[in-house]
C-alpha cells in the first residue's frame, strides 16, 4: 500500500437495495469519512458520492456502485483515504504514523517501540514492545512527547509499571 494511502475501516455489509454500504470506521470519528472525496479500494480511488453515519457506522454510496449485488462484492475489503483529502492541525498526526516508533523513557533509556494502539474506551493505550510489554495511557501525564520526524516517543512511567 502507498505510504499516503491510510487504512479508514471496513465494508462490513451491504445497506438497502440501491447499492450502498455500510463501512465499520477506524477514525476517531465516523463523521471524518463522511467529508471525503473519495475512498480508496485495493488502492483504486473510488468517488464518494454519499455518505452519513448511522449507529456508529458510516454508510456510503460508492461511485459505480448501483445495486445490492456490486456492494455485497465489497463486502470485506479494507477502505483507504489518501493523506492529502484529510488535513492535520498543527502538532496532530496519524496513529499510524505513531507504529515503529522507539519509545525512550525521560533518561532517554530505550523502552522498546510502539506495536500497537488500543482504545478500550475513550482514552487511548499504547503498547510498547521490548524486554517486557508496557501498557501505557496515551495522557499527557505519560507522553512527554511525540517526535515522528525524529522517530521517537518519550514517555513517563510510574511505579508499576
Amino acid at each position: 500500500m502507498s505510504d499516503h494511502l491510510l487504512e479508514c475501516g471496513r465494508i462490513v455489509n451491504t445497506h438497502g437495495i440501491r447499492g450502498e454500504v455500510k463501512i465499520q470506521p477506524w477514525a476517531d470519528s465516523p463523521q471524518v469519512l463522511c467529508t471525503l472525496p473519495a475512498l480508496y479500494l485495493d488502492g483504486a480511488a473510488v468517488a464518494l458520492r454519499g455518505a452519513r453515519v448511522h449507529k456508529g457506522n458510516v454508510i456510503a454510496q460508492l461511485d459505480g456502485v448501483a445495486d445490492v449485488e456490486q456492494a455485497m462484492a465489497l463486502k470485506g475489503k479494507v477502505v483507504c483515504l489518501h493523506r492529502k483529502d484529510l488535513p492535520l492541525p498543527e502538532g496532530s498526526f496519524f496513529l499510524a504514523d505513531l507504529l515503529g516508533l522507539r519509545v525512550v523513557d525521560e533518561q532517554g533509556q530505550h523502552l522498546g517501540v510502539l506495536a500497537d494502539v488500543l482504545s478500550p474506551s475513550q482514552q487511548k493505550v499504547y503498547v510498547v514492545r521490548g524486554e517486557r510489554e508496557l501498557l501505557i495511557p496515551a495522557v499527557p501525564e505519560f507522553i512527554l512527547e511525540t517526535n515522528v520526524s525524529g522517530g521517537y516517543l518519550k514517555v513517563r512511567l510510574i511505579e508499576g509499571m
